[in-house]
């Protein structure tokens, strides 16, 4: 696709090559951006609204300050695109978050001026204020430290807690309030209705902020790019904490990403030209997430005492119906995660059923909340724990790897791994039936196996695992819709006679009957999981081996010790030797080592 007017953006291999544009090249700089970025995303996916939101503040920062020696943190880090295609990796964007290429995110491993990793929400002003006090030990106060947070990210506690450290402290540190009303879906809380007010009425500059002794200045049209030249230009003339707010708009330059914001957040492939998403044909097979969504719009029917959670992701998580069915039961807490699992508590201890919809790496925000507050009271909550395992693009940041390892070693929690949408489904239905204390269930990212999922609720065995198949010699354990994998692979064995299929489902507490069986009719026990291997499942059984005393030697197939890189979720699988394929060669290799 070919670039607009002079082709500027070709020539800019570095910041610096920014600053020595006149103001008429730098507008058309903006158009480039916008029309490089969109075409890359298209094609790659990726978040396509944040950054088009992003551009005139992203040529605005690199004219004014000078990176890498001014540290640029950019929070989340889905907005920052425009910054890698001016800081040397334009010829390389075409990569961006595939398999080898340039990750998604900002990352210290990929560049100088990269300053700080990103990924999750609310962490550029604690990282902005612990370099700029560095600076100030160093010597170095005159360096400038300028954190982008977005008016979502903003309202997350971790935020609240450096905002209320920054104003006692004269770190020279300027926050950039990027301010769009969104963050994936629309903002909530009430600093959403502030901003909206400092918006319209235009609020004395005595606000929130002066109050917590960090000077405020704003809004101003964060679009107008000679109005942000001459404001940061002021705003680098100071030093110490200071805050400037700009209102943009998410999308900015595609209509169809500005009309439809939430979609076209991270809207997958789709037109560079008319903005129109390519909608791949999958059947009428529904991803996991809409599973757990519809299920709990069905039983929320009956069930008057259901609630459900989220911390900003109601479409992501599948439960945009379910908010507009049962708004008053219904709890969107924005970028919160702490605060969302210590109100499913307080539901919980007033006979309310809560289920909090999250995803797997961003459950790891609340691991005290989940200790202290939910599983030592051992109350009755659901989590549903959304892309668990690898996810593919995102990358290190949002691989959902390490629930596994962090849940089942506490005491009162039930960890469950369905392998198939009916399973899913049911285990809701059980769970809000019969609450058990704190119970996670976990489900990847992605298509469910299965047509016809949608049938009447019925009651699951409780602690039950599966035996799938029967064979002679050596058993196969697989951990939630890896069974599908474990199964095609079977499917391609030469000895597959000699191999028992087993569906584990309940992690914790395992299913005693069902592995005293595997360990008295085999002689090798291969356990296959998307977790991390230390700690997960395998882990697991093998402890419960050792304590049965049981001396059949155990093959852990998960992920390795190490942070998975992003790529095409098929590519990720077979690196980590968990696509069928990879599966038939390490289990001809286990049968090769054990028989000679």
């Amino acid at each position: 696709m070919p670039y607009l007017w002079n082709m500027l953006l070709e020539k800019i291999t570095s910041p610096e090559d920014v600053k020595t544009l006149s103001d008429t090249e730098r507008l058309k700089l903006c158009g480039e951006l916008r029309e490089r970025i969109i075409a890359v995303v298209a094609k790659n996916e990726g978040h396509l609204g944040a950054s088009l939101g992003t551009v005139e503040l992203t040529v605005a920062l690199h004219t004014v300050f000078t990176s890498p020696n001014d540290k640029i943190i950019w929070d989340v880090g889905h907005q920052a695109y425009g910054h890698k295609l001016l800081t040397g990796r334009n010829t390389a964007f075409d990569s961006n978050r595939q398999w080898g290429g340039l990750s998604g995110f900002p990352s210290r491993d990929e560049s100088p001026h990269d300053s700080f990793g990103t990924g999750h929400a609310g962490t550029s002003l604690s990282a902005a204020l612990g370099m700029a006090l560095a600076a100030r030990l160093q010597g170095n106060s005159n360096q400038h430290h300028v954190a982008v947070i977005g008016d979502a990210s903003i309202a997350s506690g971790m935020a609240f807690e450096a905002l209320n450290h920054l104003g006692t402290t004269k770190a020279n540190v300027l926050v950039v309030l990027n301010d769009n009303a969104q963050s994936i879906d629309s903002s909530v809380g009430a600093l959403k209705v502030y901003f909206e007010k400092i918006k319209i009425k235009n609020t004395p500059s005595t606000n929130l902020f002066q109050a917590l002794n960090i000077p405020y200045s704003g809004p101003i049209n964060g679009h107008d790019l000679p109005l942000l030249l001459n404001k940061l230009s002021e705003m680098a003339a100071l030093n110490g904490p200071r805050i400037l707010h700009i209102l943009t708009t998410k999308g900015k330059g595609l209509a169809e990403a500005e009309k439809d914001q939430v979609r076209y957040h991270a809207p997958g492939k789709f037109d560079p030209l008319t903005g129109k998403i390519n909608r791949a044909a999958k059947g009428n097979s529904p991803k996991y997430q809409e599973v757990v969504g519809k299920s709990l719009v069905a039983l929320a029917e009956t069930n008057k005492k259901l609630v459900a959670i989220t911390p900003a992701m109601v479409t992501g998580s599948g439960l945009s119906e379910f908010f507009k069915r049962y708004p008053e039961r219904a709890f969107d807490v924005g970028i919160a995660e702490q605060h969302a699992l210590t109100l499913a508590a307080g539901f919980a201890t007033a006979d309310l059923q809560p289920f909090v919809v999250i995803y797997s790496t961003f459950l790891q925000r609340a691991y005290d909340q989940l200790i202290h507050d939910i599983a030592l009271q051992n109350l009755p909550v659901v989590f549903c724990i959304d892309r668990a395992g690898l996810v593919g693009h995102d990358g290190p940041t949002h691989h959902g790897v390490f629930d596994i390892s962090f849940l089942r070693s506490l005491p009162n929690m039930t960890l469950i791994a369905p392998s198939d949408a009916e399973q899913l489904r049911n285990f809701l239905y059980t769970l809000q039936e019969t609450p058990q204390g704190p119970v996670a269930i976990r489900y990847p990212r992605g298509y469910v196996n299965q047509i016809d999922w949608e049938k009447p609720f019925k009651k699951v065995p409780w602690g039950k695992g599966r035996i799938l198949k029967k064979g002679k010699s050596y058993a196969l354990i697989s951990v939630g819709p890896l069974k599908h994998n474990c199964q095609a692979a079977l499917n391609q064995l030469k000895n597959a006679t000699a191999w028992s299929h087993y569906d584990l489902t309940f992690i914790k507490p395992l299913d005693g009957a069902l592995l005293h069986e595997v360990f008295q009719k085999h002689q090798q026990v291969v356990v296959v999981e998307d977790g991390a291997r230390q700690g997960g499942a395998a882990s697991a059984i093998q402890e419960w081996a050792q304590e049965q005393e049981y001396g059949i030697p155990i093959a852990a197939l998960g992920i390795d010790d190490c942070f998975v890189p992003h790529g095409k979720t098929e590519i990720l699988y077979d690196n980590q030797g968990l696509t069928p394929e990879r599966l038939v060669e390490r289990l001809d290799q286990i049968v090769f080592k054990k028989e000679g």
